[in-house]
């Protein structure tokens, strides 16, 4: 499930109907995670987080966050 720790959020990568990569309530930059190589599934760290500037997706992620890492909390 979702924390809120080690940053500003912790969660799971998930991906909707229209292909947007989300966790949480977070969007998360498309081209970020595409070049970052992290898939559906991953659980990151998000550090920073905006106020989402897309039209086309801001009604349903009001923020976005284009700087997060993998988690690595689990060894």
């Amino acid at each position: 499930m979702a924390k809120e720790k080690k940053g500003v959020f912790t969660g799971k990568i998930e991906q909707d109907e229209k292909g947007n990569y989300f966790c949480g309530k977070y969007l998360l930059d498309y081209q970020y995670t595409e070049a970052g190589n992290f898939k559906v599934g991953d659980e990151i760290n998000l550090k920073t987080v905006v106020a989402n500037p897309s039209n086309a997706s801001n009604e349903k992620y009001p923020m976005k966050s284009r700087n997060f890492f993998l988690a690595n909390d689990k060894k």
